[in-house]
């Protein structure tokens, strides 16, 4: 993706990230999702640092809006799975 794109593209993850952990309070069905979508980036890039969370966030996140996704649903996959790669951004104990 070009810049422009890209950076475009990264205001929309941080938009779906905020308003994803926002409601998190209010939803535990949404948290519960999101933590079994942080054990599994967990299982699959093993304890990563932030550089390594933005690379896969940024990588996710273009491959989702090259297939045709959308953020239409806070319950979607890919939605839930950027939420979840913005909470471990955040660090423990920090919400």
């Amino acid at each position: 993706m070009d810049g422009e794109l890209s950076e475009e593209l990264g205001l929309l993850v941080r938009d779906i990230g905020d308003a994803g952990m926002a409601e998190m309070s209010a939803s535990p069905g949404l948290a519960a999702a999101v933590d079994q979508h942080v054990s599994a980036v967990r299982e699959q890039v093993g304890t990563p640092g932030p550089d390594e969370l933005m690379g896969y966030l940024h990588t996710f996140a273009e491959d989702a809006f090259r297939r045709g996704w959308w953020p239409e649903s806070t319950s979607d996959w890919e939605f839930v799975r950027i939420v979840a790669v913005c909470w471990m951004l955040r660090g423990p104990g920090e919400s």
